[in-house]
């Protein structure tokens, strides 16, 4: 049976994605699922043998953690969460903290050519997340970064501790 699929309408249809999905490789299955019990505030939908899947609705994310020799984060910048408001940075922070997670804040900070609030947790692995809300955008081209521990951006929460 052959598949006769026009491509021109292919190109012009809209597809509605569900959710994004991350893999991360992580060096302690066990650990990682503790943290991200704590971080995201759900349950795994799935763990078996070196592996745990998070379905995270809001925001919309599958998660999946596979444990593997991890030996730098390679080409990984920082992880984020963008949110609608400055409270709603501190609403994370304050639910962070209350799981027992140590968070490290920036506010009015210049990055990624953008003024910011935001908050940050590291992962037994070393990556870092951010829960952030955009408060001035598109500034003009300057020194300001995009990625963490950039003379002018964000410090490493390995360097606060």
């Amino acid at each position: 049976m052959e598949s006769k699929i026009n491509a021109n309408e292919n190109r012009s249809r809209t597809v509605n994605a569900l959710k994004a999905h991350l893999s991360l490789n992580v060096r302690n299955i066990d650990q990682s699922i503790q943290f991200y019990r704590k971080m995201l505030g759900i349950e795994p939908s799935k763990v078996r043998t070196g592996y745990a899947k998070f379905d995270v609705q809001n925001p919309p994310l599958n998660l999946a953690l596979n444990e593997a020799p991890v030996t730098s984060n390679g080409a990984l910048s920082h992880l984020g969460i963008q949110v609608r408001s400055t409270e709603d940075v501190m609403a994370v922070r304050q639910k962070w903290n209350e799981a027992g997670l140590s968070t490290h804040d920036e506010m009015q900070t210049n990055c990624c050519y953008a003024v910011q609030d935001k908050t940050w947790v590291r992962d037994p692995d070393g990556n870092e997340w951010e829960a952030f809300v955009v408060l001035e955008d598109n500034l003009a081209e300057s020194s300001a970064c995009c990625g963490v521990g950039e003379e002018t951006c964000a410090v490493p929460l390995t360097q606060i501790s």
